[in-house]
């Protein structure tokens, strides 16, 4: 879900509940929030290559309605790096860090752009999150979504290319008149290889998959491997005009 910024949106939180609670202001909490993201897209990455129905009923259980944040959150907080803030952190604390995921803000870009992409094509959001978490962001950001898909229909986690060619299945529509669009290149790795076209939103800061040493993403007529890079969604919606694409899918 390119249209979500979702690490702007977690530091946030957490730099406002630092300073209700009087934690270090030198706290990096930057810091806090990717290595958070990093230990769930750990555990996603497992599930994903697991064997998938044991293994996602196995993680939904062991998470509860938090849906493994809750469990990595209490890990990282009594870490020797993180035990400061998990000292004065208590449940109400985590529980409400927690439903950050239930509250993202989007780019700037992002409900304009929908908006635009809506016009011409099928819109779908698929996400790793939970449906519920899927719903409360998107009605909070105003993300007009034709459908959302949560992985956790199809018994897996991107990168399994099941979660991609089960949203496609369930569109109706062959894979390479799809289009995967995301601010995360091993997403769109997973998605080229099932067929579907792909999309590199650049987002600042955002691509968990990539570090500050790798090559900067390109298009394929630029001598990349994804099909288009855009800057917003906006940006996205004028070059399926230029292009006259047919049906794509979000």
């Amino acid at each position: 879900m390119s249209g979500l910024g979702r690490k702007a949106s977690v530091i946030s939180e957490l730099e406002d509940l630092a300073q209700k609670h009087g934690l270090q202001p030198g706290s990096d909490w930057e810091q806090f929030g990717e290595e958070w993201r990093q230990l769930f897209l750990k555990n996603a990455g497992h599930i994903a290559a697991g064997p998938n129905s044991n293994s996602m009923e196995s993680m939904h259980r062991k998470a509860n309605k938090f849906f493994s944040f809750k469990i990595i959150l209490d890990d990282l907080l009594g870490s020797p790096d993180w035990s400061h803030a998990g000292a004065v952190l208590g449940d109400a604390e985590r529980d409400y860090l927690c439903q950050i995921f239930h509250r993202l803000k989007g780019w700037p870009d992002a409900v304009e752009g929908l908006h635009a992409l809506k016009k011409q094509v099928i819109i779908a959001a698929l996400s790793n999150g939970n449906l519920r978490q899927l719903i409360d962001t998107s009605k909070y950001a105003g993300l007009p979504w034709d459908m959302i898909f949560s992985a956790e229909f199809f018994n897996t986690y991107k990168p399994n290319p099941k979660a991609y060619t089960e949203a496609v299945r369930h569109l109706a529509l062959p894979a390479e008149s799809c289009g995967m669009v995301s601010a995360h290149i091993g997403d769109l790795r997973a998605a080229a290889g099932t067929g579907m076209k792909t999309i590199y939103v650049r987002r600042p800061n955002e691509d968990a998959f990539r570090s500050g040493e790798d090559d900067e993403v390109k298009s394929k007529a630029g001598g990349g491997e994804v099909d288009y890079v855009v800057d917003s969604l906006v940006q996205l919606a004028d070059v399926l005009v230029t292009s006259d694409k047919g049906d794509a899918k979000k």
